[in-house]
């Protein structure tokens, strides 16, 4: 199962108590105090790691609450500090303070750490409040709480190109023959119920990586259908193709199904729209007279937009258009510009 946002409550340790003890030898009967420190309590981490996919395991643990500090000992001893709790995430995940929705941390780099809730600290023992006036104090500090939290996490897809399109426009289909990806492909609408991300070899030794979110309808921005829920899987892309269907049973004219894609985005999600894109006509092998695909070609030439034709059944255009999305890619990591998170 894909999940994608989880609320979870984390607390850190809290630190030890310091320790009131003296010294105790022979033929030393007044000897000085020799607490020790308490131990720090433990902090919950996070890790970004590669081997993660989902947030699947933290929608049935939802509190992760770090080692307490132990107590001070006799003889200037420290207690043991608490053990921190590390906590895996897939890499791409965005943590929120789910009270003030601030952004704590991006994990976009495997390894990648964040100390979300640090740990109490310890107190001192009665060793640090000897004074001349006071040589066998007894004072000591109580450790303090660790940090309390409770935080929203979601997971962001990093992929260089996102697939947007009508339910059914062909982007499953496209996706599972130019990449390993094996996402549920079926004859109806709003098959894809899960973003897919697959990798596309190109060149020699080159490759990118493609996202593929369920359709997006009209009126996605206020709520209708799945794909508004799934667009933040490609906030993070620097390229997009537009999947429009051009067969001769197509739901939707070419042209406006282009301009209401673009519409939804923009009310999503501004920067998203602007970024670099081509539109991709698909089920070429089924567009009849192909009156749709000339009306479609006739627009992108008018606006200058590139426009690549391909069926994923016959395979025809798919080589130029990954080799095509290839160069862009190439050309966009090497100038790189701000993509939102």
């Amino acid at each position: 199962m894909f999940v994608d946002e989880v609320r979870i409550r984390i607390t850190a340790g809290r630190g030890g108590d310091g320790s009131c003890s003296f010294r105790r030898e022979k033929f030393v009967p007044r000897g000085g105090p020799d607490g020790g420190d308490g131990g720090h309590g433990g902090n919950v981490v996070f890790e970004a790691s590669p081997r993660m996919t989902t947030l699947l395991d933290l929608r049935y643990q939802k509190h992760y609450e770090a080692e307490v500090g132990r107590q001070g000992g006799a003889a200037n001893c420290s207690g043991r500090t608490g053990e921190d709790v590390v906590v895996s995430l897939p890499v791409g995940t965005v943590i929120f303070d789910d009270e003030t929705n601030e952004v704590l941390a991006d994990l976009v780099t495997p390894g990648q750490r964040f100390v979300a809730a640090h740990g109490g600290r310890g107190g001192r023992g009665n060793n640090h409040f000897a004074t001349p006036t006071n040589r066998t104090p007894t004072e000591f500090e109580t450790g303090t709480e660790g940090e309390v939290r409770s935080l929203r996490l979601e997971l962001k897809l990093l992929a260089d190109v996102g697939l947007v399109g009508f339910p059914n426009a062909g982007k499953s289909t496209l996706i599972s023959v130019i990449s390993a990806a094996r996402p549920k492909i079926a004859d109806y609408p709003f098959t894809t119920l899960t973003p897919n991300l697959g990798i596309v070899r190109w060149g020699e030794k080159e490759s990118f990586a493609v996202a593929d979110i369920p359709g997006i309808i009209e009126g996605a921005h206020e709520g209708k259908g799945l794909g508004l829920r799934f667009l933040r899987h490609i906030e993070r892309t620097s390229f997009l193709l537009y999947m429009i269907d051009v067969s001769e049973w197509a739901p939707e004219e070419p042209i406006k199904s282009f301009e209401i894609m673009r519409q939804e985005l923009a009310a999503y999600d501004e920067p998203i729209a602007t970024r670099p894109f081509a539109v991709v006509a698909t089920k070429i092998d089924a567009a009849g007279a192909g009156a749709r695909l000339r009306e479609l070609q006739k627009y992108c030439k008018r606006h200058r937009y590139p426009c690549r034709l391909i069926s994923a059944a016959t395979r025809e255009g798919l080589t130029e258009l990954v080799n095509y999305v290839g160069q862009q890619v190439t050309q966009l990591r090497a100038t790189p510009c701000e993509i939102s998170s």
